[in-house]
């Protein structure tokens, strides 16, 4: 009777891992629709196929060698086994729960693997070579990611066995896409026009705001399964936790994101409505299973303002983002996490085992320290290694096949040069019907 209660808990594990993965994976559709709409329609097929081609490099590469060095047997540092999935379970006792498939456990884990690789997209946009792109999206997902996922999430990781609290990503996905966008971004310079000779930034308006909407839309809806999936086993009351904060932190970003572009620039411009959002999502994916209703929501709307100070000030200093999405996902992925040493609360603290050395702790707020430096020190370890390994491979790119498109082809637009199509050709038999 024991043994077909574990089945069948098993089985809803699984299921629900299944579903999560799913919505995971339609977050793609939500960048790709976010990135084209935020770009200009020159550009608009670039964004699209970037987007589309991006998931199926990380797959490849993540199958072959960066699910092994994520969660395969190995050290403190690196999984050393199950490259190719050559080996089956011995290889890979660094993951769990116990009774989850492990081809279901790796299309979960692809899932975020993507997300994490897509996120550059954005952030490179209108200038980048579309080949440089996906060779570096190879590195990311076959290398970099796996290696930060491997320290905070996988059994005996170095940061989890510290004491290192992520719940959903917001370091491990989100943070890690964030520091590679910024050695990018750093590498590719600005787009021409971008600046003025004064120094003041020069808009470049999207141009179709109703795929950016749509966009953010079904990535929120996605977030729902990034966030709770993230749970793994399938605890009803963690879940129903974990989705209450996501949605209370998505709301509180939405409106203190428009209420403080309101302020500043004296409409409530949509743009940053949207990445308000995302923001504040973002920001809660640390978090999202160990803080009350009221702290999800407090972490939502300074996460928001957080969005719009970072647009602004990132363009003072001439970091071209076309996206905002460093303001999105860097520096609301550093802010949620430090929210997870701040807000933790003792009863409702969450993590899964990992033999760590540091137990669960509670937040600052509440009494305790020793979260708020496990946390610190994770976010100075990933932030340092993902810069610093994203601007070797950025460079190394740029040396060999290049990285940024020549100014005539810039000018002229992605879509022409790099993809031989428009987004919106003209009807060539319209001077015939005519």
């Amino acid at each position: 009777m024991h043994e077909q209660a574990g089945a069948v808990w098993s089985a809803l594990g699984s299921g629900w891992m299944l579903l999560a993965a799913l919505l995971v994976y339609a977050m793609n559709a939500g960048f790709a629709l976010l990135e084209a709409g935020f770009c200009r329609s020159k550009n608009a097929v670039h964004a699209l196929g970037k987007s589309f081609a991006v998931f199926a490099v990380a797959a490849l590469a993540f199958w072959m060698v960066g699910f092994a060095l994520m969660f395969g047997r190995g050290s403190d540092f690196v999984g050393a086994s199950g490259f190719l999935f050559g080996e089956r379970s011995p290889a890979f006792a660094e993951i769990g729960p116990r009774g989850t498939p492990l081809f279901v456990r790796f299309l979960f884990e692809l899932a975020y693997c993507g997300i994490a690789t897509i996120i550059i997209s954005g952030a490179v946009a209108e200038r980048i070579r579309f080949r440089a792109f996906l060779i570096f999206s190879l590195m990311m997902a076959g290398v970099i990611y796996p290696l930060v996922g491997h320290w905070a999430w996988a059994n005996g990781g170095l940061l989890a066995r510290w004491g290192f609290r992520d719940h959903a990503g917001a370091t491990v996905v989100h943070s890690v896409g964030g520091w590679a966008a910024l050695a990018g971004v750093l590498s590719l310079g600005p787009r021409i026009g971008k600046y003025r000779k004064d120094g003041s930034a020069n808009p470049m308006p999207g141009h179709n705001m109703g795929f950016a909407a749509l966009g953010g839309f079904i990535l929120w809806l996605g977030w729902f399964g990034f966030n709770a999936g993230r749970t793994v086993a399938f605890d009803s009351e963690l879940i129903g936790r974990v989705l209450m904060n996501t949605a209370l932190a998505g709301a509180t970003s939405t409106l203190s994101a428009m209420l403080i572009a309101w302020v500043l620039l004296g409409k409530p411009d949509l743009g940053m409505i949207i990445n308000g959002t995302l923001g504040g999502l973002v920001a809660i994916s640390a978090a999202c299973a160990d803080v009350l209703p009221w702290a999800a929501a407090a972490i939502g709307l300074i996460a928001g303002a957080l969005v719009v100070l970072g647009v602004l000030s990132l363009d003072r200093l001439h970091i071209d983002d076309p996206v905002g999405g460093l303001s999105v996902h860097l520096l609301n992925g550093v802010f949620g996490t430090l929210a997870v040493g701040l807000l933790a609360d003792p009863a409702h603290l969450h993590w899964p085992a990992t033999g760590g050395l540091v137990g669960a702790n509670p937040g600052l707020l509440h009494g305790g320290w020793v979260q708020l430096a496990a946390q610190i020190v994770g976010i100075l370890l990933v932030g340092v290694f993902t810069f610093v390994a994203s601007l070797v491979v950025w460079q190394l790119i740029r040396v060999t096949i290049g990285l940024r498109v020549g100014p005539a082809e810039e000018l002229q637009g992605l879509d022409v040069s790099e993809m031989g199509m428009e987004a919106y050709p003209h009807d060539p038999m319209s001077p015939v019907l005519r």
